[in-house]
């Protein structure tokens, strides 16, 4: 059976959950959230190109351990410069980033489990915009 919204939402939150006990409050998740949601959906809708070939979801989540977190970081200060990122949507969203995550081992979780989610059989049709 195919996972409806509530299911989606349900799963993200359980996370928030898991993260709390790592010293993540539920405002810093939902920004950690923004941004890999943001990432993911560029890729997902083939709109990779608003941002550097260089700083894909593919590559942050295939990525392991400390260079995964190391390239994170890089990645949400580099979205964030206008000398790199030109697109004022992505600019928005990535000015002054910062993660909260400290633990290699938790953004691989987060990333892990937000490739597993099947995002389209959810909306019932293909998510088009971001």
């Amino acid at each position: 059976m195919s996972p409806n919204t509530n299911d989606i939402v349900a799963k993200l939150w359980r996370e928030a959950k898991t993260l709390q006990g790592a010293g993540i409050s539920i405002l810093h998740y939902v920004n950690e959230l923004t941004y890999l949601l943001f990432l993911k959906m560029l890729e997902e809708t083939g709109q990779t190109t608003l941002i550097p070939a260089a700083y894909s979801w593919s590559e942050l989540s295939k990525a392991e351990g400390g260079d995964q977190l190391r390239y994170y970081k890089k990645l949400l200060l580099d979205l964030g410069d206008p000398e790199i990122v030109h697109n004022v949507m992505v600019l928005a969203i990535f000015t002054d980033a910062v993660t909260h995550l400290r633990e290699p081992k938790d953004l691989k979780t987060l990333t892990t489990n937000i490739d597993k989610i099947d995002w389209f059989s959810a909306r019932g049709r293909p998510w088009r915009h971001v």
